[in-house]
């Protein structure tokens, strides 16, 4: 049988398409081995979202051609959509691939078996108007399944080349998205995460219909426990949104905001469509309809023209705010964004500095939040022995509202819900204890030996969850 190994950098958007790239080649009657193995072929899903991501692309794609000379090397993701001659120029890449035409890689890897010289199948992604569709509908060792509803992003932020590596945003059709939520809630998932490059943006780009109306649709999927948004903007949270939010019982009490600057000045050399009064507001009515929502974002630190004040102005707003969690970025050139062509770039000791100074901010702020609900018994999806470890006799998994719980209990009990009342507040991790019997054991698929899982994440993914 012929083998195919993966790696993918960047966000969790990748992920899924690594998954679902793996779905092709799981039909095609491929095995999956690690990426650290000889493999007959290899994928590489890259990432841009930094001139890191690029680099860390490149050492990637080198280390599988010194694995197997012989193998095909395929490249796709967000590097190769933007950058595919540069790939190219590394000799012993095969297949260049972009942020579309995924569902043509087996004839493509077919083709160069025959002939084997190397195609570039990037496409203007500018032009692209529909939705891509790749189903998953199974995630190796992962009790929450992700659900892409749509791609790419109209926003133009300053600091980000997104919309140029995924093109601008397009919605997955309604009838699409239910049909594989149903398929994953029949595979035994009792949480479907949807996700996307701008989740909140789903419907924009189509007539009469919208996220709110989605989400209405998929309260009605029969088996489904939880529905978790994986990011949000602010301005896409709108009356109907909330009303959801309010009425359903299967929506987490968990939404990733993110902000990316506290002080207003900034968020308009970000090009951000909010001011932080209007967030602030949004977050307040929140607050307000969901009791006890945790609401986690994203903060880019160091910005050009970042101020020293404007800096302090943003902490005083995060301490206001009281996230439950903040993932801190420095600020970091990305070649070909108006950001990374600004003066007044800030020193990048200061931007440590900063950095450093909220991340303790986002501790305490994690604390405050999680010691509310000590006494509490929540409902929590075990994901996996404590630590990786089996047979430590502890599991964990996340409450609806993002509280990772740490309690003693069976490996059995992963993927089924279990109401666990929380014994002592921590920073990442909460510790609790069993109340009752666990329901609806979850038979899981067996899992592929996987590089579909290697992380290769990449720090200063600003505009990306973490969920």
């Amino acid at each position: 049988m012929p083998s195919v190994a993966f790696h993918t950098l960047g966000c969790k958007v990748n992920f899924y398409d690594t998954e679902a790239i793996w779905q092709l080649f799981k039909a095609g009657g491929y095995d999956q081995v690690d990426f650290e193995s000889t493999a007959d072929i290899y994928v590489i899903n890259t990432c841009t979202v930094t001139n890191t991501g690029d680099k860390k692309s490149r050492q990637m794609i080198r280390r599988a051609i010194r694995r197997n000379p012989e193998a095909i090397v395929a490249v796709t993701g967000c590097y190769a959509q933007t950058s595919p001659a540069e790939i190219l120029a590394i000799s012993g890449v095969d297949l260049v691939i972009g942020t579309q035409d995924r569902d043509k890689i087996i004839p493509y890897v077919q083709q160069l078996e025959k002939e084997r010289q190397p195609i570039n199948a990037v496409r203007n992604i500018m032009k692209t108007r529909s939705f891509e569709e790749l189903d998953v509908p199974d995630f190796a060792d992962r009790t929450r399944a992700f659900l892409k509803i749509q791609e790419g992003c109209n926003n133009f932020c300053t600091f980000c080349i997104i919309p140029w590596s995924r093109g601008l945003m397009r919605s997955r059709e309604p009838e699409s998205v239910l049909k594989q939520a149903r398929m994953l809630v029949d595979a035994g998932y009792q949480e479907i995460v949807l996700t996307g490059i701008h989740t909140g943006g789903y419907g924009e780009d189509m007539e009469d219909y919208s996220l709110a109306k989605l989400l209405w649709e998929l309260d009605k999927v029969e088996g489904l426990k939880r529905i978790r948004i994986s990011s949000i903007e602010a301005s896409q949270i709108t009356d109907e949104v909330l009303e959801v939010l309010q009425k359903s019982d299967k929506m987490c009490r968990h939404l990733h905001i993110p902000l990316q600057a506290g002080d207003d000045d900034v968020l308009k050399r970000m090009r951000r469509k909010y001011t932080t009064e209007e967030f602030a507001q949004k977050i307040e009515h929140i607050h307000r309809i969901m009791p006890g929502v945790a609401i986690t974002t994203d903060v880019i630190v160091g910005f050009p023209g970042e101020t020293e004040e404007m800096f302090l102005n943003g902490y005083r707003f995060m301490e206001r705010m009281g996230f439950s969690e903040m993932h801190v970025f420095p600020y970091s050139k990305r070649t070909g964004t108006p950001a990374a062509r600004m003066e007044d770039q800030v020193d990048e000791e200061e931007k440590n500095r900063r950095v450093h100074e909220l991340i303790d901010l986002s501790e305490r702020m994690q604390l405050e939040y999680a010691r509310k609900f000590v006494g509490e018994t929540l409902e929590v999806i075990p994901e996996r022995d404590y630590k990786g470890q089996p047979g430590s006799g502890l599991i964990m998994g996340y409450s609806d509202n993002y509280l990772q719980l740490v309690f003693e209990g069976s490996e059995d009990w992963i993927g089924s819900v279990c109401r666990v009342r929380v014994t002592e507040a921590g920073v990442n991790e909460c510790r609790g204890e069993l109340v009752g019997t666990p329901e609806g054991l979850m038979v899981r698929p067996a899992a592929p030996i996987g590089g579909v899982r290697e992380s290769g994440a990449i720090p200063g993914q600003a505009a990306k969850a973490i969920v």
